[in-house]
This record gives C-alpha cells, sequence and structure tokens, in this order.
C-alpha cells in the first residue's frame, strides 16, 4: 500500500477522518460560525434547511482537499524521516502555524472578516491536520 514512501491508505483514512471531524466541528459551531461571516437570521435559517446552497459541490471539494491536504502531509512526514504519530503531530502543527493560521489571517484580515471567523476555521483546520498526521504516524509507512 506503499509508493515512494506514502501509505496510500492511512492517506484514505487520513482524508475521510478530517473531513468527517470538519462535519462535527462545523454542525457543532454552525451559529458562532454563521454569526462570524455576518449572516442575517434569515440567511442562516435559509443555509440550516438547505436552501441558501443546495448544491453539492462544496462538499466535493471539501473531500478532494481533505485527500490532497492528507496527501501532502504524508508527503512531509516521510520526508522528515520517522514517521510516527509524534512527528505526525509536530509536522501537522508546524505545517498548520506556517501555511494555514498565517494564510487565514491574512485574508480574513484584508477581506475585513471578524476575527472569530480566523479562530473557528483556524481551529478547525488544526483539528484536521492533527487527526491527519496522528493517523499517519499510526499507519507509518
Amino acid at each position: 500500500m506503499t509508493f515512494a514512501g506514502i501509505n496510500y491508505l492511512a492517506v484514505f483514512i487520513a482524508g475521510l477522518a478530517g473531513f468527517g471531524f470538519g462535519a462535527v466541528y462545523y454542525m457543532t459551531l454552525a451559529k458562532p460560525w454563521m454569526d462570524a461571516i455576518g449572516w442575517t437570521a434569515e440567511q442562516q435559517a435559509a443555509h440550516v434547511k438547505g436552501e441558501l446552497n443546495p448544491s453539492k459541490v462544496p462538499f466535493v471539494i471539501g473531500i478532494v482537499a481533505n485527500f490532497v491536504m492528507a496527501w501532502v502531509l504524508a508527503g512531509l512526514i516521510g520526508h522528515m524521516g520517522e514517521i510516527t504519530v509524534r512527528s505526525g503531530l509536530i509536522s501537522a502543527a508546524f505545517a498548520w502555524l506556517g501555511f494555514v493560521i498565517t494564510t487565514l489571517a491574512v485574508n480574513y484580515a484584508f477581506g475585513a472578516r471578524k476575527p472569530m471567523l480566523t479562530v473557528i476555521d483556524g481551529g478547525h483546520w488544526l483539528g484536521v491536520l492533527l487527526i491527519m498526521g496522528a493517523v499517519i504516524g499510526a499507519f507509518g509507512v
């Protein structure tokens, strides 16, 4: 199940786990997230009912993005030389700090978004990456 040091079963499971975490995370924080993006009560109600965006495209993009993220993270962890849960978590945390939260902070600041949106979305991606790192590290090569 490996090719060039990447365990594709681990990548697949990590991608699914990251997507599943996101579903639970945003269901739990749906109201604060919608408040943070500035939706009106009517927009929030329409979103909850599935009327605001009935398309499945965001879900397809989300799952594909999680698989790509897991694959790249597996490559990063593999390049570190030691594939363990610990190295997976450390690599994930550094990737989040160096690339994800910095990108969100800049984009949301220039987009005049509420700081809480950075906190909520940043927390989501930290959780996703840590879960992926732990899964990839646990599976090894």
